[in-house]
């Protein structure tokens, strides 16, 4: 595999480890609970020629053995995000580009349950500081459906510039739809990510 890959990241209760074959039942569980709640935000494929040979929707070892295959290339991180040992997520970094654009982008997605609780923060936070320091990547983008309130303050939160409007960008939920975009450089957080959501968070934590 390449030199970012696998890896496991930790930031106290947070962590982000490759996804797996065996995590099949807690993924499908979570996934299953919050159906409802991301079907909203889950890509589609549109009717005509790009639905060519799409098939029907991959199985869980299916998309497994497709998202690793990506990361041996070179081309993606998949990781599911553990809270206290417990799946509670997923976050890739995928569309990762080397030459003279050095850049990926970052999609995520949290069990409702636990979601506010600055779980999804840290994980970014934990990815954007190893595409920066470890694998040298100059640029992190998320694109985020205006509706969606919850991961856009994620973004809003560590600090994510906004760079406007991308109309009819996705195909989400069974129609094109607009996306926000936001993105970091790595010299626009010399600090690290990581110290940034750290002070932020000390910042926000109420005093006893």
């Amino acid at each position: 595999m390449n030199a970012g890959w696998p890896v496991e990241l930790h930031e106290g209760d947070v962590a982000l480890r490759p996804i797996r074959a065996r995590d099949q039942g807690d993924w499908q569980e979570v996934s299953r609970r919050n159906r409802d709640w991301l079907r909203r935000w889950e890509a589609t494929v549109p009717p005509g020629p790009a639905a060519h040979g799409a098939g029907r929707r991959p199985t869980y070892r299916q998309m497994v053995r497709y998202l690793r295959s990506e990361a041996a290339a070179g081309r993606m991180l998949p990781f599911v995000v553990l809270h206290k040992g417990r799946l509670v997520g997923q976050l890739t970094v995928g569309g990762i580009t080397w030459g003279s654009m050095c850049s990926a982008n970052v999609g995520y997605w949290i069990d409702e349950a636990v979601a506010g609780r600055g779980i999804m923060p840290a994980a970014v936070a934990l990815s954007v500081d190893h595409c920066f320091r470890t694998l040298g990547l100059h640029r992190i983008e998320v694109c985020i459906r205006p509706e969606n309130t919850p991961s856009r303050r994620v973004v809003e939160k560590l600090g994510f510039r906004s760079e406007g409007m991308r109309p009819r960008y996705l195909h989400i939920d069974g129609d094109w739809r607009d996306h926000l975009v936001f993105a970091l450089t790595a010299d626009e957080v010399p600090e690290g990510m990581l110290d940034r959501w750290r002070a932020l968070s000390s910042v926000r934590r109420p005093r006893n």
